[in-house]
């Protein structure tokens, strides 16, 4: 079976699918809705269409909602480089800068909360407020990996799987084996127990196997956690967390499922000295890696209220 075209991914909605040149490439987003700006940034495995339910939601809210395909996902474009740190939040800034608006509210997931934290350290005029998703400020999780890196237990357990991508070309061809079904294998081990029982879950999973079958996608997806680990020995690596040392300006929402087995819970918690003033953490019972997903009216209404008093 020949891999399906980027455009693929472009699922039909209420949406509007368009190409935006930013940060020197060109990334594809679905937008609905107006007034004021907010970003979606998906994570690891997924792409623009993990956000289908917010999408919808935020926008009857009054928020003009945009879900991007990040760097070397979807039908955003592939190139060989720009997967560290500051490449990627040079593409989120300049990508608010492409759409016309001064700033933006950043909602991410997992990787892409971790780049919307790092966004508003380093560029901190475009971002109105931080929602991070199943995920950590990228110090936190470092500090996290590193304590219990030598018994592989705790966060570094948790995320064995950043030391098995480092190793080339064997997790491309993993990723993409058996028409993705590491993606599903990873869906339902990072989830809360109740969710690959649910309808929705064979749908979900469906549509990121079908998006990891896109040429290019497993290299770059990998790439990510290749330079956040290469660049821990490197200047680049030590001058990105110089860099993202302080305390964010705005105000953060960390949304955490307190079973999430990727992104622990008490990593979540040690990201409290990052977080902005008017911050607020809120704890979703029962609810893995995929809050988004697992709980996704839950998690809208705890997105739309932080954001009206942000």
């Amino acid at each position: 079976m020949s891999a399906p075209d980027p455009s693929t991914v472009r699922h039909a909605g209420p949406w509007t699918h368009r190409d935006v040149s930013a940060n020197g490439i060109r990334l594809h987003v679905a937008e609905l809705g107006a007034g004021p700006a907010v970003l979606l940034l998906h994570g690891f495995g997924e792409f623009w269409w993990a956000w289908h339910h917010q999408l919808r939601a935020l926008a009857d809210a009054g928020y003009r909602v945009v879900a991007v395909d990040l760097r070397g996902y979807g039908d955003s474009d592939k190139p060989p480089r720009g997967y560290d740190g500051w490449t990627l939040a040079g593409d989120v800034a300049g990508l608010v800068r492409a759409l016309g608006e001064r700033r933006a509210h950043l909602v991410g997931h997992a990787w892409g909360g971790l780049l919307a934290w790092s966004v508003a350290a380093l560029h901190p005029r475009v971002v109105a407020s931080v929602s991070v998703v199943g995920g950590a400020h990228p110090l936190a999780l470092r500090s996290a990996i590193r304590r219990t890196w030598w018994r592989r237990r705790g966060q570094a357990g948790a995320m064995n799987h950043l030391l098995r991508f480092q190793v080339p070309m064997v997790p491309e061809r993993r990723l993409v084996a058996d028409d993705s079904a590491e993606i599903e294998r990873l869906l339902r081990s990072w989830s809360g127990g109740a969710w690959p029982a649910q309808p929705e879950f064979a749908e979900v999973a469906r549509r990121f196997r079908h998006a990891m079958q896109v040429p290019g996608v497993a290299h770059s997806a990998l790439e990510y956690y290749r330079w956040a680990f290469r660049s821990q020995f490197r200047g680049d690596g030590r001058r990105f967390a110089e860099a993202v040392a302080d305390r964010v300006s705005m105000p953060v929402l960390q949304l955490h499922g307190d079973a999430d087995p990727c992104v622990l819970p008490e990593t979540a918690r040690d990201s409290a000295p990052w977080r902005g003033p008017g911050s607020r953490v809120e704890w979703l019972r029962g609810v893995g890696h995929f809050p988004h997903l697992e709980a996704p009216e839950q998690t809208t209404k705890l997105l739309t209220d932080f954001l009206q008093n942000a």
